[in-house]
């Protein structure tokens, strides 16, 4: 290729379902000509789902770290999060050696260990290149109301004030909404004035006030230009989802197909 690939680091909160997204974007890409390699970088990952192409877990695995150490479960997964970048050299390298149109990678289940450890900025960093930028997976489940839906908003702008990458909010798993919830939550991301009306709404009046002035902090931090409802699971959305990248990284022109494509 004459260019880097672009690299998306997919995160959100853990449920949202962004193993599955990642292997569903992937096998969008491969039917429609293009290749995306697939770097699995959470250390505890159990599914079996995935098949990356540079997996974590030929250097550190959640399970071996709790042993060796003595740690319980959360001391682990916190340790293993900073042995992760310290490994991040090698999983550069062999990343190297697996070359794509796009690199996905699957950050780990907890967004707490990517998105706050200082660690992961060094991975961001190292991995990222010219061209990256950040998936934040609204997990449905949530976003169907008004007030899970402002809270993803929030964390969605921490982490893209964490890492200083473009950031493409996508609400995930939209296929278990009903249309009339999909359209619900849509509409919020397009007209911010019907969100507001909808935290008013949904709020008691001792806390009209505080909510408000969440929504108006949410607002001046910009992160309310857009949603990308996609379903992996349909194959909906992921399009729009590859478009939005391309805007990002080469203001739309499309990739040239690096290979056939394949049926789904």
């Amino acid at each position: 290729m004459s260019e880097e690939p672009g690299v998306i680091f997919v995160t959100g909160t853990a449920g949202a379902g962004k193993t599955t997204f990642v292997r569903g974007f992937a096998e969008w890409m491969k039917s429609s000509g293009y290749d995306a390699s697939i770097v699995n970088l959470d250390p505890g990952l159990e599914s079996d789902e995935l098949e990356p192409d540079v997996d974590i877990r030929d250097w550190v695995r959640l399970a071996d770290v709790q042993d060796e150490y003595g740690l319980g479960p959360n001391g682990a997964q916190v340790a293993a999060a900073d042995m992760v970048a310290l490994k991040i050299f090698e999983v550069k390298q062999a990343l190297g050696q697996a070359p794509g149109d796009y690199v996905l990678i699957d950050t780990p289940g907890q967004i707490e260990l990517f998105a706050f450890r200082e660690a992961s900025k060094a991975i961001v960093e190292a991995l990222g290149g010219d061209r990256a930028l950040l998936a934040f997976l609204f997990d449905p489940g949530l976003a169907r109301t008004a007030a899970g839906y402002v809270s993803l908003l929030m964390l969605s702008a921490t982490v893209e004030f964490r890492f200083r990458l473009p950031l493409v909010n996508v609400l995930a798993k939209s296929d278990v909404l009903s249309p009339e919830q999909l359209a619900e939550v849509v509409a919020w991301s397009e007209e911010p004035g019907r969100l507001y009306d909808a935290v008013q709404g949904a709020t008691p009046t001792p806390d009209v006030q505080l909510s408000t002035e969440l929504f108006r902090a949410i607002e001046v931090m910009g992160p309310l230009a857009g949603l990308v409802p996609t379903s992996a699971k349909d194959r909906t959305g992921l399009e729009a989802f590859y478009r939005e990248c391309q805007r990002i990284f080469v203001g739309g022109e499309d990739l040239e197909p690096s290979q056939e494509p394949t049926a789904e």
